[in-house]
């Protein structure tokens, strides 16, 4: 796991939802491909906030510490196909640790 690694799939959730930030700016955005608590609750944003970057952010995260969404559903195959290259990028980066741990001690 790295920032670098977090940031870049933050920014990739980013652009993956609702067609990317400009559309959702100019309110034509395309259909959701991750859907946030805040989304399917309603009683939990009464003013009807949506998403913004800090929540990708933390999507990115918990994906590359828990190699799950936590608390956020998937909705479109493009979606799930960035999750799964960061679980794996986020899997190999651990096997490389551990390996090289493992070869500095014999």
């Amino acid at each position: 796991m790295s920032v670098t690694t977090i940031v870049s799939f933050a920014l990739l959730y980013w652009a993956l939802d609702r067609g990317g930030p400009a559309e959702r700016c100019h309110r034509t955005a395309r259909e959701n491909a991750f859907f946030f608590p805040q989304m399917q609750t309603p009683e939990l944003a009464p003013d009807g906030r949506l998403p913004e970057f800090p929540d990708y952010l933390y999507l990115g995260f918990t994906n590359a510490t828990a190699f799950s969404p936590t608390d956020v559903m998937l909705a479109s195959h493009r979606a799930k196909m960035a999750m799964m290259l960061q679980e794996l990028l986020s899997l190999g980066v651990l096997v490389l640790v551990v390996s090289r741990a493992i070869n500095i001690l014999h």
